[in-house]
């Protein structure tokens, strides 16, 4: 049954129209009344209704799909650890399948992180058109796996200004990402195996660099704050593979 982010309240019996995406998703697979669909508030918060719920079209318009909600089932799909990405952006679309595959394997959450060396570099209302365009790519990668949450893509920063903005308090998932195990991507001396970096079943906020990896001082400063420095194994992993695979190895295994 086709499933849709519908961020409106939702509750069984009810009638609303679908938000317009979701209409011209509606529209776009021809769908009738009468036909079923599957409904998703996807909030992180505890007001959020969670789970999933059936809809019932009710009427296809020529912009809008009008429908009833049907019986809420509790269903989470989410994974049993929680992992939050500090990944650098990435060039051209490697960053949008970076968000796409990370919401597939139940990322928590993933901030884009403004690197020294990241190509792309971001600020104003181009940076705000990215969020929403990564955020997009968030949802409808839930619609398609089966998550009925969907993890936020926070805006891009520098991990300076959000290593200040953790120690204020102000970062997104602070509560979470304060008592988390911070792991650092890194070919530096000393680095530990992923598994033995992060024993247990605890958050996990892992910290990897775009192409050409983090810069001495990213990575010094890192490791000023608390980050281990962790190793996925003697090959060198594309700066969308690596965060994918650390993610991969703490969730599925």
């Amino acid at each position: 049954m086709p499933r849709f982010h519908c961020p409106a309240p939702l509750a069984t019996g009810a009638e609303i129209d679908l938000p317009p995406g979701a209409a011209r998703h509606v529209q776009v697979l021809r769908l009738q009344p009468g036909d079923g669909i599957t409904l998703f508030h996807g909030g992180q918060d505890a007001d959020s209704p969670g789970g999933e719920f059936d809809a019932t079209v009710l009427r296809m318009g020529r912009s809008d799909v009008r429908v009833q909600v049907g019986a809420h089932h509790a269903i989470e799909r989410e994974a049993p650890r929680a992992v939050h990405l500090l990944a650098g952006i990435t060039a051209n679309e490697r960053m949008d399948w970076l968000v796409e595959k990370a919401t597939e394997l139940g990322v928590a959450s993933i901030t884009p992180l403004l690197a020294e060396r990241s190509v792309l570099k971001l600020k104003g209302e181009r940076a705000d058109k990215k969020l929403a365009h990564w955020q997009a790519v968030a949802v409808a990668a839930c619609e398609q796996c089966g998550r009925n949450r969907v993890p936020p893509v926070h805006p891009a920063r520098s991990l300076a200004d959000w290593l200040a903005a953790q120690s204020a308090g102000a970062v997104e998932d602070g509560a979470t990402t304060a008592i988390a195990t911070r792991l650092l991507l890194s070919l530096r001396p000393g680095t530990q195996p992923l598994h033995a970096a992060a024993p247990g079943s605890g958050p996990v906020l892992f910290l990897s660099g775009p192409e050409g990896g983090l810069s001495n001082v990213e990575e010094d400063l890192a490791l000023q704050h608390g980050f281990a420095p962790a190793t996925l194994g003697a090959r060198v992993l594309r700066a969308e593979t690596a965060p994918l695979a650390a993610l991969a190895a703490l969730t599925l295994g």
